[in-house]
């Protein structure tokens, strides 16, 4: 199994628990919709299983091992190759191109440049920005960042991809290209996705929906 999660929990205090008790088991390929309520805890969720954040109950466990034994460098080196994370506010540099926005997580991870050059091209262009590889973000419509952040979190092959409201600030045409991106190179690459959103329509998208709630996870009711 790629990813578990066992007995996780985040609280604020003693007495008032975000959520408790969530398991999950995500395999290698699989792509998993999280839904829920405003303030539920699901971009907490995500941040739990980047190491960004760290549970007060259970654990994230990663390919058989947990992040919470591993040193502040592995969960470093854990985020930068094997975790790919698309921001719901896409979270562009701001004073760097499309490509090098795109360059900057393989590098970071080690992948010579030439290298990581040629997979961030490749994969702007399979996303039709291959034209905008030199643009500034601010230079870039909302669709486009949207697309660029897609290909960022993609480029260096991640085993596991997060995304937060991937489509939540794009007009709908242009959310339902950009998801339809996102699940193909995914499926492509062997990628797994967990995704969070409020739509019905992208998660039925995905191989598998869940609802999060203080209490954990369910099954969402049938329509």
């Amino acid at each position: 199994m790629l990813l578990q999660l066992e007995g996780l929990g985040r609280c604020f205090s003693a007495e008032r628990w975000l959520f408790r008790g969530i398991d999950l088991a995500i395999a290698a390929g699989e792509l998993v919709a999280l839904r829920g309520e405003s303030g539920v805890g699901k971009s907490t969720l995500l941040n739990l299983v980047a190491g960004l954040d760290w549970p007060d109950e259970g654990r994230v466990v990663f390919r058989g091992v947990a992040l919470s034994s591993m040193t502040q460098e592995q969960v470093l080196l854990f985020r930068r190759r094997s975790l790919g994370f698309v921001f719901q506010a896409f979270h562009l540099l701001p004073h760097l191109t499309a490509l090098q926005n795109v360059l900057l997580p393989a590098m970071l991870g080690g992948v010579p440049l030439q290298d990581a050059e040629q997979s961030a091209r490749h994969v702007l262009d399979s996303l039709g920005l291959s034209h905008r590889a030199d643009g500034l973000p601010g230079e870039l419509s909302g669709g486009e960042q949207q697309r660029v952040a897609i290909a960022r979190a993609l480029a260096h092959h991640p085993e596991l991809v997060l995304a937060d409201e991937p489509t939540g600030n794009l007009d709908p045409d242009t959310a339902r290209r950009a998801l339809d991106l996102l699940c193909d190179l995914c499926r492509k690459s062997g990628a797994s996705l967990l995704m969070v959103t409020h739509s019905s329509e992208a998660a039925a998208r995905l191989d598998r929906s869940l609802v999060l709630t203080s209490g954990g996870l369910r099954e969402p009711e049938a329509n």
